[in-house]
């Protein structure tokens, strides 16, 4: 995770992006490849969902914009200090007790539902 970081900073940093990425840009940032990578899958059922991530060309597709989440999710990290570990294992901790595995298993209900 820390060499991801580095090498992220060194590419934004050789571009002098820090002045475009406010909480609120990488944010936009985030939402707009996440909404990307949900194109690449709109309106496909099942099997051409399978068929997409098993062609080489459009599975690249999907790992573009899988890598560019990343990119945003990792520079919002490093520039306003969110340890990207520490913040998994406490959301999986609160998880862990919001959806008890013998209550949640095989279960997509929500813990308020």
């Amino acid at each position: 995770m820390d060499e991801l970081n580095e090498e992220v900073r060194e590419f934004c940093e050789a571009r002098n992006w820090k002045q475009y990425h406010t909480p609120k840009e990488l944010a936009i940032g985030l939402s707009t490849e996440s909404n990307e990578l949900l194109e690449l899958f709109r309106f496909k059922d099942q099997d051409d969902q399978d068929a997409l991530l098993a062609d080489p060309d459009t599975r690249e597709d999907v790992e573009e914009e899988i890598a560019d989440v990343l990119f945003f999710i990792l520079r919002f990290a490093d520039l306003y200090d969110v340890d990207l570990e520490n913040a998994l294992e406490s959301k999986l901790e609160k998880n862990r007790e919001r959806y008890p595995k013998d209550e949640y298993h095989g279960s997509n209900r929500k813990y308020n539902e």
